[in-house]
Parts: C-alpha cells; sequence; structure tokens
C-alpha cells in the first residue's frame, strides 16, 4: 500500500513592492510522500514569485512532464508554465513550444543549479529559452525554511527588486533570488 500526501495549509500573503501587488491567499498543497520538505517549499516560493489570478499548482511528482504550477486564461490555454528544482533545459524548452503566448518560468534550488541550466542550453543552442524567466533562491533562506515542516503555516513573502524577504510565524528570513537569461 502506497503512503498518502501529506497535505499542507499556507495563509500566505504575497507582496510584490516594485509592482505594488498585494494578495492574501488560503494556499493548500499536496506533499508526494517522495517530495522533500525543500522541494516543497521551493513550489511555494515558486507560487508567491509568480503570483496571478486563477495560479494554482500543478499535478505534482505522480505527473512528471506536468509543469508545478500553472495559471490559464479563460478560455483555458495557458498563461504561465512554472517549473521549480532541476529541470532539463530540453523539457522547458517544450513548455515554451507548446504553450505560445504564456510566461514559462523556472525557480532554482540553489544558484549552481540555475547556472549549470544556462550552460547548457547555451551549449545545446536553445534559443527559445531567452525567453523563460529564470532566478534561483538563496540555499541558506530554502534551508532555513526547509526546518519548518509543520502542516498549517502562517507566512509572508515580499519581493522587492531581486530580493526575497519572508516572515514565517514571527520569524523573519531573506535572501537574494539570482536572475540569468540564456
Amino acid at each position: 500500500m502506497a503512503l498518502p500526501s501529506t497535505l499542507h495549509h499556507f495563509d500566505l500573503r504575497i507582496v510584490h513592492a516594485d509592482s505594488g501587488l498585494e494578495a492574501s491567499v488560503a494556499l493548500k498543497t499536496a506533499r508526494h510522500p517522495s517530495e522533500t520538505v525543500e522541494r516543497l517549499w521551493l513550489r511555494v516560493l515558486a507560487y508567491g514569485w509568480q503570483w496571478q489570478e486563477g495560479i494554482a499548482f500543478g499535478p505534482g511528482l505522480c505527473e512528471p512532464d506536468a509543469p508545478d504550477v500553472v495559471a490559464a486564461r479563460p478560455d483555458g490555454r495557458a498563461a504561465l508554465v512554472l517549473r521549480v528544482g532541476k529541470p532539463e533545459p530540453q523539457r522547458v524548452e517544450r513548455d515554451v513550444n507548446a504553450n505560445a503566448g504564456a510566461r514559462v518560468a523556472v525557480l532554482f534550488e540553489s544558484p549552481r543549479r540555475l547556472e549549470a541550466f544556462v550552460a547548457e542550453a547555451r551549449e545545446r543552442r536553445l534559443a527559445r529559452l531567452g525567453r523563460t524567466e529564470l532566478a534561483a533562491v538563496d540555499p541558506s533562506l530554502l534551508a532555513w525554511l526547509s526546518r519548518h515542516e509543520d502542516r498549517r503555516t502562517r507566512l509572508e513573502l515580499t519581493f522587492v527588486a531581486d530580493h526575497l524577504y519572508v516572515d514565517l510565524a514571527g520569524e523573519a528570513g531573506d535572501g537574494p533570488l539570482l536572475r540569468a537569461t540564456v
């Protein structure tokens, strides 16, 4: 018998200071038994980073080809396709090709993984990846968040330029968002 997923609840406040966006969201997400807590937190950070109306988590690890976070237009076409962690450049290029007009983004767990992705994409001459938004979180911020595995969490994410500030149930953390282009 397979282990069940664990449901996590986030009372999430998202602030993008540069654009004036503010949102409060009651977010629920299932953590697959094989998903690390780091990846769960990376999905939550990605959700906040690219927040827009209609954003939702994808089906998760049980469908490995599906994006981690998506948003749809009213006509059902993709408005946003977002992956986290360690996607292959060819997989992201397929996302770009299959979702004309959609924003495609990737949030990496470390600057080193981001740099490796960019190097491989350039080596393979995957020019369409130039349209993707690529960013990496500070590994120490992700490690700090990963020490918190509570199933109910109050969280505020504030994005100011290329920096992320986190208030997690009264504890504060922050770190840069490193961006790159192909």
